[in-house]
């Protein structure tokens, strides 16, 4: 009986311990909310974008994701098309290894920034629900669209579309 006392206890305790963490957690960001600075995310391999005033394609990978390696070359086509018009495409990956992180990026040579998130921190952050996912950021810093997944040229499309919208309208700074 104390055993099953014990042991019931145990599992209560963790319970509430589980729930505390999941309640001091940050939510999912969506759209609508304020994205996450990427100066105070922890990350490395690469300076981050000056991104103030800018629209932002922040994109989340990893070298295991063939969806990922997918997506490169049409972001690298995107932040040629926009670049000059305010557009910052920024990639981070999240592998375990930073050997697999550098060797993605050796083999892909995206035209754009790639960071590390080597203690998942960030994506952590953000709560980034599959890989890859991408997040289309407004000038004011607002997360206005959330891609999950990469389905080729549709998903191109749509982020094109968008990104012109975002494009066009006025400048606010953050």
């Amino acid at each position: 009986m104390v055993a099953a006392v014990t042991r019931l206890t145990r599992i209560v305790c963790m319970a509430a311990t589980a729930a505390a963490l999941t309640a001091q957690s940050h939510a999912q960001v969506v759209p609508g909310n304020s994205f996450p600075s990427l100066a105070a995310g922890g990350l490395s391999g690469g300076k981050a974008p000056e991104t103030a005033g800018s629209v932002l394609l922040v994109d989340f990978w990893a070298s295991w994701c063939a969806p990922c390696k997918a997506s490169f070359p049409a972001y690298s086509r995107i932040q040629a098309a926009y670049a000059a018009r305010g557009l910052a495409v920024v990639a981070i990956g999240v592998d375990d290894s930073p050997s697999a992180y550098e060797a993605f990026v050796a083999k892909l040579r995206p035209g754009f920034t790639t960071l590390y998130d080597p203690q998942h921190k960030f994506v952590s952050l953000v709560q980034v629900p599959t890989m890859p996912t991408s997040y289309l950021v407004d000038r004011s810093g607002r997360v206005r669209f959330v891609h999950p997944g990469f389905h080729g040229d549709q998903t191109e499309r749509e982020i094109r579309a968008e990104i012109e919208a975002l494009l066009d309208e006025q400048s606010v700074a953050r």
